[in-house]
């Protein structure tokens, strides 16, 4: 029997409600919980932990050296999607989607941290 559910990773982030903003408005994630500068966040399986630094915190702040990474079942259908509010970010914040020499196409949205969306390219 599986034991193991999924992973929820924790994002660090300077302001909460700007992360919470992006994830739900940009990326069509919902805010499940929220609490003291906390938030879960899911998108179908999709699942995030959000906490905000605060300035005396040792934890690192966004600065798109964090990626986290969503698998996604297709890549272009979710860039199709989310393209109209994508398109309301800074130009040349979005790359992709792209095929990548791993063997991945991916789609990366940064916000303070990277985000990236990808699918096997053998799933094509």
């Amino acid at each position: 029997m599986s034991n193991f559910i999924q992973i929820t990773p924790f994002m660090h982030v300077e302001d909460l409600q700007h992360a919470l903003s992006f994830f739900n408005d940009i990326l069509g994630f919902q805010t499940l919980f929220r609490a003291n500068g906390y938030a879960y966040i899911q998108r179908e399986t999709a699942c995030i932990r959000i906490l905000q630094n605060d300035v005396t915190s040792r934890t690192p702040n966004g600065d798109r050296r964090f990626a986290y990474c969503v698998d996604v079942r297709d890549v272009d259908a979710l860039y199709a999607e989310l393209k109209p509010r994508l398109d309301t970010l800074p130009n040349g914040d979005v790359h992709g989607p792209a095929d990548k020499e791993y063997g991945q196409r991916e789609l990366l949205v940064p916000d303070g941290n990277l985000i990236a969306f990808g699918q096997s390219i053998a799933d094509l």
